[in-house]
């Protein structure tokens, strides 16, 4: 597929993050930006990223790629209609809990794929999760993997397994900001400007992370902080006592539950 046109159906953040990140390689063709609910925002992402915009209906023969870049609950009005609409476009969506037999269900024999990025596209720093349905072949997976570049990494998973661990890559970004939203307002307490205790904050999350990046074991990098009977195990000894990594898993399945309730 050389230079596919990419029409997405919907401008939200995830949208916007995506086409972002595909306007620096040039592997694609023409992109096309439809939201008919919010002109005025079309008209800013029109500018600021030189796309085109139109009403999708008219022109999703000319798009080789169709990417529903709409919430879970606006696609099956969406796909009803696409149904008579489309020929062999590659159709992609980004929507929780709408995997590749969820669309093959309404668009039989079309390739089709299912993506779940995360907040971090937004900086082309995703890990993102992926299924491809029956019908893909070695030419979609190519604009696939073109397309999740231009956001971040990725990880081709079964459907199932993505219903799952959306929770952890999706899902548990906003546990983090939790955390660090939490230690800064501790930090405060000491008399740090708001400032100053973000930037601490900010650079040991950072540093953490790319330590774990660099290929080094969590257990062992948190064994290297902890002195036994120290300072940092007294915290940990905290954390563990209110059943910490409980906790998280607990999260984890309300995550997944509720993502379950909306797919339906």
């Amino acid at each position: 597929m050389n230079k596919p046109n990419i029409l997405f159906i919907g401008a939200g953040r995830m949208a916007e993050a995506i086409f972002a990140g595909l306007k620096q390689p040039n592997t694609i063709g023409t992109i096309t930006i439809s939201n008919q609910s919010d002109q005025e925002r079309l008209e800013q992402l029109k500018d600021t990223y030189e796309v085109e915009t139109a009403s999708w209906q008219e022109v999703i023969s000319d798009h080789e790629v169709i990417i529903l870049a709409m919430p879970p609950s606006a696609h099956p009005a969406v796909l009803a209609e696409l149904a008579n609409k489309v020929d062999n476009q590659f159709i992609i969506t980004v929507a929780a809990g709408i995997g590749p037999s969820v669309l093959e269900e309404a668009l039989p024999n079309r390739p089709t794929a299912w993506i779940m990025p995360n907040t971090a596209a937004d900086i082309g720093e995703s890990m993102s999760l992926f299924a491809c349905g029956k019908h893909v072949l070695s030419e979609h997976r190519e604009v696939l993997q073109t397309i999740l570049y231009a956001i971040g990494e990725s990880t081709e998973l079964t459907e199932e397994q993505i219903h799952h661990l959306t929770a952890v890559t999706g899902s548990a970004p906003a546990f983090v900001y939790h955390m660090a939203e939490s230690l800064e307002i501790t930090a405060k307490s000491y008399g740090l400007s708001t400032d100053v205790a973000r930037k601490l904050v900010v650079q040991m999350i950072y540093g953490s992370a790319s330590m774990l990046k660099d290929g080094r074991e969590a257990g062992d990098l948190r064994d290297q902080v902890t002195t036994p009977g120290g300072a940092t195990a007294a915290g940990l000894e905290v954390l563990e006592n209110g059943n910490f990594s409980d906790l998280l898993h607990q999260a984890v399945l309300a995550v997944n539950a509720k993502a379950a309730e909306q797919a339906k």
